[in-house]
C-alpha cells in the first residue's frame, strides 16, 4: 500500500504527524508534502522539528515540484490524506487550482477515483466553506473534520488525536487499535409487576 500525506497550514499539524507515525509503524509507504505554512505550524504547535517529521515518510516531495511522481495518475497510490486541511487548500482542491504539488496530487487522486480524505480545520463555517466542501464531496473527496468522540471516555489529548487518526485509517481499511470501537448499549428494561 502507498499513501500520499499532505500537511497544510491549518492548526492541527499533530494529526498529520501522528498519521505519518502510525503509517510508518505499519510499514505503509508514504509520500509526504508539507506546505511552508505547515512548517511554521509544526514549530509553533508541537515539539517536533520538521526534519523529524520528514524522516517518518518513505519519500518527501518539494511542494513546488509539479514534476514529482505523485503528480501523475500513472503513479499508483491507494489515495491521499491531508491532515490538517486548511480552507485555502480546500478551496484550491474544490476548484482544481493546481498551483503546487499538494493541490496537484489531490487533484490526481480525485481524477483517478482514488480515496482523498481531508481533515478540514475551521470553525465556525460560513456558506462559502460549506459550498467548497460540497464541491469536493461531489468530486469524490471525503471530509473528515477532527470531531472528538466522548463515548470512549478520552483521558488525554492523545486519546482525542488517536480517535481521529483511527477514523482516517478506517477509510483505507487499515487495521489499528487506536481507540475503542462502539459496541452498543444494552438497555435494561424494568418491568414493574403489580399484584
Amino acid at each position: 500500500m502507498r499513501i500520499v500525506v499532505g500537511i497544510s497550514g491549518a492548526t492541527g499539524a499533530i494529526y498529520g504527524i501522528k498519521m505519518l507515525e502510525i503509517l510508518h509503524e505499519l510499514e505503509i509507504e508514504t509520500h509526504l508534502i508539507i506546505s511552508e505554512a505547515s512548517k511554521r505550524t509544526i514549530q509553533l504547535e508541537t515539539n517536533y522539528e520538521v526534519e523529524e517529521v520528514e524522516k517518518m515518510a518513505a519519500e518527501v516531495h518539494d511542494i513546488n515540484n509539479i514534476g514529482a511522481s505523485i503528480s501523475s495518475g500513472s503513479f499508483k497510490t491507494s489515495g491521499m490524506i491531508i491532515a490538517p486541511c486548511a480552507i485555502k487548500t480546500l478551496s484550491a482542491i474544490a476548484n482544481s487550482f493546481n498551483t503546487n504539488l499538494l493541490i496537484r496530487a489531490a487533484d490526481v487522486v480525485l481524477k483517478e477515483r482514488r480515496k482523498l480524505v481531508l481533515l478540514v480545520r475551521e470553525t465556525p463555517l460560513h456558506l462559502g466553506h460549506l459550498r467548497l466542501m460540497t464541491m469536493v464531496t461531489e468530486a469524490g473527496g471525503i471530509l473528515l473534520p477532527p470531531m472528538p468522540a466522548f463515548y470512549n471516555h478520552p483521558q488525554t489529548m492523545q486519546d482525542l488525536i488517536n480517535q481521529t487518526v483511527g477514523k482516517v485509517l478506517d477509510q483505507f481499511d487499515i487495521d489499528h487499535n487506536l481507540f475503542s470501537r462502539w459496541q452498543g448499549v444494552e438497555e435494561k428494561i424494568k418491568i414493574s409487576c403489580r399484584g
